[in-house]
């Protein structure tokens, strides 16, 4: 990715819209592991140059899946989307957690994995380390609005994955396929080791179509308020510009984004390595994302201890439903089982640490869920439809 280097505004207060620390999303952010952040970029950079379709593209591609694997997303969560540069494929990662109020509207967080001529530690293991924290940590935290974590390749070739995914994906024959409430973007975020990396910038669309300036404006000024609140890092704001939010933005999405501020200029180079990285900036830059994606997906404000869990902790959506449950738990209970019965309490199945279950078998009426864990007990009405 290439940047125009032009400061617009620093922001170091709230300038469009009123934004109130919680003390929940900072416990989170600060769930942020420099160790994490450190190995994910010495993990990344093993793999040397990525170039799409090539063989290190594709165990990057491998890795990064298997990571979500480990944190316990399942495989139903996951998806594939493969596209093609000439004769060469290529794929991009698709990582869904859903929300609970507003399932079917998505705040995305991408980034892309290609490189060229480089391990490309910073473009873009920088901003892959980042999404991978905060899918991690968000994991069992209740969201309102669903959230897509993307993985793009074929970035350094034109956006060739984000554009391809747009044009099938969210949307078909241009026709809008997902209700995307923003895309939050993040590459190239590792800074140069050396220098005072206490700011970052936050990308806002100035270009054309002009319709989604002034939506991506609050959403950018929203995003640079949550980095003040939640990381120790400063603003400022300079223009969207040639990365994986833009196939978005030309359709009219609101988009945003992070990039450093003292650019490192070693992208697209064999020095974008490890050696030549801040890992505490790419740190500092995942809570401040961290923080920020809470406040975009509105995540739920308690801390979820076991001393603090209520009974609208646990969540079972969609409610009513046709197919399938989806069950989130508060996220520090991680043994547990969940009793279906029905009205009348008969006994219909029983599961262990499950978050989808099919009721497609089961009749129109009202059932009954039970959560058990640590000698509690929570129960659910569910309303099944046909």
């Amino acid at each position: 990715m290439k940047k125009i280097n032009v400061l617009l505004l620093l922001c170091f207060t709230v300038l469009f819209q009123a934004q109130s620390f919680i003390q929940a999303y900072q416990d989170r952010s600060n769930q942020v592991l420099q160790n994490n952040i450190t190995t994910n970029l010495q993990q990344f950079g093993s793999f040397g140059t990525k170039t799409t379709g090539s063989t290190n593209n594709v165990n990057t591609f491998n890795w990064i899946k298997n990571k979500y694997l480990s944190y316990g997303y399942a495989a139903s969560q996951i998806s594939e989307d493969q596209f093609n540069i000439g004769s060469t494929t290529s794929k991009n990662l698709i990582i869904t957690k859903v929300g609970t109020l507003y399932p079917n509207t998505f705040v995305i967080i991408c980034g892309h994995f290609d490189t060229v001529a480089g391990p490309g530690v910073s473009d873009n293991g920088s901003g892959t380390s980042i999404i991978l924290e905060a899918a991690r940590i968000l994991k069992d935290i209740p969201t309102e609005y669903s959230i897509k974590f993307i993985h793009f390749s074929g970035e350094e070739q034109g956006l060739v994955g984000s554009t391809h995914y747009v044009n099938t994906v969210a949307y078909q024959n241009n026709v809008r396929q997902l209700d995307i409430r923003l895309v939050f973007n993040i590459d190239q975020v590792g800074g140069q080791i050396g220098n005072l990396n206490d700011t970052i910038y936050c990308d806002q669309d100035q270009g054309s179509p002009l319709s989604n300036n002034v939506a991506s404006q609050a959403v950018t000024q929203q995003l640079a308020t949550c980095t003040n609140l939640y990381s120790p890092l400063q603003t400022a704001i300079d223009p969207a510009y040639a990365s994986d939010y833009m196939p978005f933005e030309d359709k009219g999405e609101v988009i945003t984004g992070f990039y450093e501020y003292n650019r490192s200029y070693n992208e697209h180079t064999p020095n974008d390595t490890f050696a030549n990285v801040d890992p505490v900036y790419v740190y500092n830059v995942g809570k401040a994302a961290a923080g920020a994606l809470q406040h975009f997906a509105v995540a739920s404000t308690q801390n979820l201890g076991l001393n603090e869990i209520s009974e609208n902790d646990f969540q079972i959506f969609p409610n009513p439903t046709k197919d399938f449950i989806n069950i989130v738990m508060p996220g520090k209970i991680k043994d547990f089982t969940f009793t279906l019965t029905d009205i009348a309490g008969a006994f219909i199945s029983k599961t262990e640490n499950t978050s989808q279950i099919n009721v497609s078998g089961l009749q129109s009426g009202v059932y009954i869920g039970i959560f058990e864990f640590e000698d509690q007990k929570i129960t659910k009405k569910i309303i099944i439809t046909k």
